[in-house]
């Protein structure tokens, strides 16, 4: 036989030898009308109902708590002690639930959203909009920064729902796609590339000095990815803390730049930026909502993570 000692059976729970709260709030209403009939119609349930409930409690205690008579329903000795008991513990259930209703509240007063640059100026508004016009009441904050800022702000618990732009989920997060986008390689029409007839070698394009984002920037995960098998990227020509500041840098002719093809719409419309293609080498990449892997969006947020499709841009 084994010497492994036994572990300690669990003590019974004290919710196996309590009456549940609407049978506690049914005996309440006996105690307050004196009539089995009119506490059932308070409580919502027919008499017959309420004469068993009663029972069933009775039972679960080995106590009477109502003598039942013609003139009405009386409580007993024990009965009345059990009512005092039971005032107790429906009052704390009620403060209980008012704290909880309280904590709801205070947390759907607010949404803080942490979010990459692109998805903040391109997506993000018209999906704030919907969603103040089902939570007018909500105080919504956006912190815009790129993906490792952002799961940085998730992990720290300074946001309640983040939107990053990179190759994969970052540590310790999950989440799901909400679009899809292309980088598109672009430059001013006066640059040497805005007139090529061929698409651009990723040879060439690796080699050459570009105005990028920051490290740590969806966009420059997924240029450097795609670029590694050509030997990287070269030095970069500036390196730049937002999509605005490479959109502008690369409209004034500074040098190519590669963008977000949301963030070069009315650019490219206008001719203010050519798009240059890169021969085998799509670009091609997930935008996701993120939050703490296991804590699912609640409230605001999960409204706002409702309201966000997962669109393939063709």
């Amino acid at each position: 036989m084994s010497n492994v000692p036994r572990p300690p059976e669990l003590p019974a729970l004290v919710s196996h030898r309590v009456p549940d709260l609407g049978a506690l709030e049914l005996l309440l209403a006996v105690a307050r009308h004196g009539s089995l009939g009119r506490a059932a119609r308070e409580v919502g349930i027919t008499q017959p109902a309420a004469s068993s409930r009663i029972r069933s409690m009775e039972r679960q205690l080995g106590v009477a708590l109502v003598d039942r008579s013609p003139r009405g329903s009386r409580l007993t000795d024990a009965g009345a002690l059990v009512t005092d008991w039971a005032r107790r513990v429906v009052e704390a259930a009620e403060a209980f639930d008012a704290g909880v209703q309280a904590l709801r509240g205070r947390r759907d007063s607010r949404l803080r959203v942490a979010a990459s640059m692109t998805i903040a100026e391109y997506l993000l508004p018209g999906w704030l909009i919907a969603l103040r016009a089902g939570l007018p009441d909500t105080a919504v904050s956006l912190q815009a920064g790129n993906s490792a800022a952002v799961a940085g702000q998730l992990l720290a618990g300074d946001a309640d729902l983040g939107f990053v732009e990179g190759l994969a989920i970052p540590d310790g997060l999950d989440g799901v796609v909400v679009a899809r986008d292309r980088l598109a390689v672009v430059t001013a029409p006066s640059h040497p590339w805005a007139r090529r007839r061929a698409a651009l070698d990723p040879a060439e394009l690796a080699a050459t000095p570009l105005i990028l984002r920051e490290r740590g920037s969806g966009t420059r995960q997924v240029l450097d990815a795609a670029l590694s098998a050509y030997g990287g990227l070269a030095r970069p020509l500036l390196e730049l803390a937002s999509t605005t500041a490479v959109k502008a840098a690369a409209v004034s002719g500074a040098g190519p730049a590669v963008l977000s093809e949301l963030a070069i719409t009315e650019e490219l419309a206008s001719r203010r930026l050519v798009a240059v293609p890169v021969a085998g080498m799509p670009l091609a990449r997930d935008l996701r909502a993120v939050w703490p892997a296991g804590h699912r969006p609640t409230g605001p947020a999960r409204d706002l993570l409702s309201l966000t499709r997962a669109e393939p841009r063709a």
